[in-house]
C-alpha cells in the first residue's frame, strides 16, 4: 500500500530513542523528510545515523538540539524544518516525562514539570506548524498519549497529562479540519525499547517483570516500538484521510476500557 507520504515534512519531538526514533524511522521509510530533535547531541546523532540508513535517498534527514519543554527549543525545531525543507506537513509530538507518587507525596514542582514537559511541547509545537500546514493545504498531527490517559493506571501525574493530550487532540481536530488538517491521538499501552524504564525494570528486577506479563499482558509480551511507529506513520497519512479526532489505543488489549 503507497501511503503517499513521498516528500513530506514531518517533525518528531523526543526522536532520538523509543517512540519517537522508531516513528522517525518507519516514516523516513515511507519516503518523508524527517527532522530530528532531543536535548543530548550524542544520543541525536546516533539516532541520525540509524534513521538516515533506512532512507531513500540522501538528505532526508535535519537534526535539531533542544529542550523542546521550552519556548525557544520549540521555536528552533520548527523553524529548521521550515529553513531545511521549506515547511511542514506532520507534526508528531511524543515528549513526555512525569513525576512524582500519591497527592500527598508529590510538589507542585513535580505537577508543572509533568505539563512542562508533556503538555505544553504539544502545544507549542502544534501552534508553529499548523500556519506551515496551512500554507502547504493540510497537514497532520499526531499526540502520543497513553492508555493511561484513558482509564486509571501508571503515576497520577502522567495519567492527567496523558489525559489532558487526548482532550487536546481532539479539540484542535475539531477547530483545524476546516484547514485540512488532521489530529488524533495514539495511545500505546507498555512498549519495551533499549534504554525505556520497562528495559531498566526488566534489568533491575525480571521476576516482577515476568509477574506482570503474566497479570496484565494477554500476549504475553510488551509492545514493540515499531508496532507503535506503524499506527502513527498510517495515521500521518492519506490513506487515513477521515480519521480525524480519534483516540487509537496500541496496547495488546493491555487495558480495561469498552471505549
Amino acid at each position: 500500500m503507497d501511503l503517499g507520504l513521498t516528500d513530506k515534512v514531518a517533525v518528531i519531538t523526543g526522536s532520538s530513542r523509543g517512540l519517537g526514533l522508531a516513528s522517525a524511522r518507519a516514516l523516513v521509510a515511507e519516503g518523508c523528510r524527517v527532522v530530528l530533535c532531543a536535548r543530548g547531541a550524542e544520543t541525536l546523532a546516533e539516532a541520525a545515523l540509524e534513521v538516515e540508513a533506512g532512507a531513500k535517498r540522501p538528505n532526508m534527514i535535519a537534526t535539531v538540539q533542544a529542550d523542546v519543554s521550552t519556548e525557544a527549543g520549540i521555536e528552533l525545531v520548527i523553524g529548521r524544518a521550515v529553513e531545511v525543507f521549506g515547511g511542514v506537513d506532520i507534526l508528531v509530538n511524543n515528549v513526555g516525562r512525569a513525576a512524582g507518587s500519591d497527592l500527598l507525596g508529590t510538589s507542585d514542582a513535580e505537577w508543572q514539570a509533568a505539563f512542562d514537559e508533556t503538555l505544553f511541547p504539544a502545544i507549542r509545537a502544534s501552534r508553529l506548524a499548523v500556519p506551515h500546514m496551512k500554507a502547504r493545504g493540510g497537514g497532520s498531527i499526531v499526540m502520543i498519549a497513553s492508555i493511561w490517559g484513558r482509564e486509571s493506571g501508571g503515576r497520577m501525574t502522567y495519567n492527567a497529562v496523558k489525559a489532558a493530550e487526548i482532550s487536546l487532540a481532539k479539540a484542535l481536530a475539531q477547530q483545524l479540519a476546516p484547514a485540512n488538517i488532521r489530529v488524533n491521538s495514539v495511545c500505546p499501552g507498555s512498549i519495551m525499547f533499549p534504554g525505556g524504564s520497562w528495559h531498566k525494570r526488566q534489568q533491575s528486577d525480571p521476576d516482577f517483570i515476568a509477574d506482570m506479563i503474566r497479570r496484565e499482558l494477554p500476549f504475553g509480551r510488551f509492545g514493540r516500538a515499531d508496532e507503535v511507529a506503524g499506527v502513527v506513520t498510517f495515521l500521518s497519512s492519506a490513506r487515513a484521510s477521515w480519521i480525524s479526532g480519534a483516540s487509537v489505543v496500541v496496547d495488546g488489549c493491555q487495558g480495561k476500557s469498552n471505549i
